[in-house]
């Protein structure tokens, strides 16, 4: 019943549309008139003013015949960087790719373009289908900045499912790990390096060390750290006063993250101490892991699903972040459904007309249950 065709030109025309992170208006005015058309009004919040972006989280609630209790269908706006320019080309063998020099932005407009054609099927066949909301966020990208300012008091979904994860349709993220992220800002003092270096404090050399001795990749079972960003100093004949370095920590158990955060934070300080300089060391939670079992409705709604699609319905852990760590953190029970993304984040991202066209009838099937 999915009309392939009229799929992928809804997921072309997004492509189009440029969507960094921040900058969602072209994306958020496209939806906004295609649900329009189909009698559905969505509202935008203010989540832009307080982010600094040019637009709101968007929110939609469709009336159903079945009478069930409603169910969120998620997916955000932006995209991450290349993204300004993309075009998505179809090649004959049902491949979808950018032209190389930009995202395809699959990540995550495969799953807006999936969840609108399963909605533009069910109203243009009157098909009867449960009480849905629809929220389609902004800068999810840069760690849910956008999903943390919506409103989470107007849901009247208690499960959600979150179109946002790569690999084969009909598999889904069921679990997600608390990201911590952290700021260590080395100060020392500045002096000539030529001719009074010894009254210097090289602020480079402690944050290196303390780079070299912090843990990095898979630090323990369940477990990830990283130091993604060191930058400092002012020209060559001076010993830098100044350095930061900036890392996460993931972990599916909360306690464990903030284990190794406090491991971080030592190593700093012993690396700053030795050689006389000071750190600066900030940390914040910016999700929080999630943990949605087999037997929860959600999962065995999304089983059953797929497999009368001949899918696998498989779910597994993931150690990537979405909206769906922030749902689950206010009550709302949810997976990460994937939506044909391969490649994300790269320029050799792509997606088939086949995968697409399965995750929207998988979005479809799940809308029009009774279970």
């Amino acid at each position: 019943m999915i009309n392939s065709k009229r799929l992928i030109n809804t997921f072309t025309s997004l492509v189009a549309l440029d969507s960094p992170s921040l900058d969602e208006r072209l994306v958020c005015n496209y939806i906004k008139s295609y649900l329009g058309e189909l009698g559905i009004t969505a509202e935008e919040d203010n989540a832009g003013d307080k982010i600094g972006g040019t637009t709101g989280n968007l929110y939609a609630y469709v009336d159903g015949e079945i009478e069930a209790e409603p169910i969120l269908f998620s997916a955000h706006m932006d995209t991450v960087e290349p993204a300004k320019g993309k075009k998505a080309i179809v090649h004959e063998d049902g491949t979808i790719t950018s032209d190389g020099t930009t995202v395809l932005g699959s990540d995550d407009l495969a799953g807006v373009s999936a969840i609108l054609e399963a909605l533009r099927t069910i109203k243009e066949n009157n098909i009867a289908h449960r009480p849905l909301e629809l929220e389609f966020s902004i800068s999810e990208e840069s760690h849910c900045g956008g999903i943390t300012y919506f409103d989470f008091e107007r849901l009247k979904s208690k499960e959600a499912y979150v179109f946002d994860m790569d690999g084969e349709v009909g598999t889904a993220a069921s679990s997600a790990p608390t990201i911590l992220s952290y700021t260590a800002e080395f100060i020392g003092k500045a002096a000539h390096a030529g001719f009074d270096a010894a009254h210097g404090v090289h602020a480079i050399k402690a944050a290196a060390e303390a780079v070299t001795l912090i843990p990095c990749g898979n630090v323990e079972e369940g477990v990830t750290a990283n130091v993604g960003i060191i930058e400092g100093g002012k020209a060559t004949n001076i010993v830098p006063p100044y350095c930061k370095i900036v890392g996460e920590i993931r972990g599916f158990d909360e306690n464990k993250a903030f284990a190794r955060l406090d491991e971080v934070k030592k190593i700093c300080n012993s690396s700053a101490k030795k050689i006389g300089a000071e750190v600066k060391f900030e940390s914040e939670k910016v999700i929080s892991a999630f943990n949605t079992e087999d037997s929860t409705s959600v999962v065995k709604r999304f089983k059953k699903c797929c497999s009368e699609m001949g899918l696998s319905g498989k779910t597994y852990p993931t150690f990537g972040g979405s909206d769906n760590n922030v749902f689950c953190e206010h009550g709302v029970e949810g997976i990460v459904v994937a939506t044909a993304m391969n490649n994300c984040h790269a320029t050799n991202e792509f997606t088939t007309v086949d995968e697409m066209t399965k995750a929207c009838e998988l979005a479809y099937r799940l809308m029009t249950t009774k279970d």
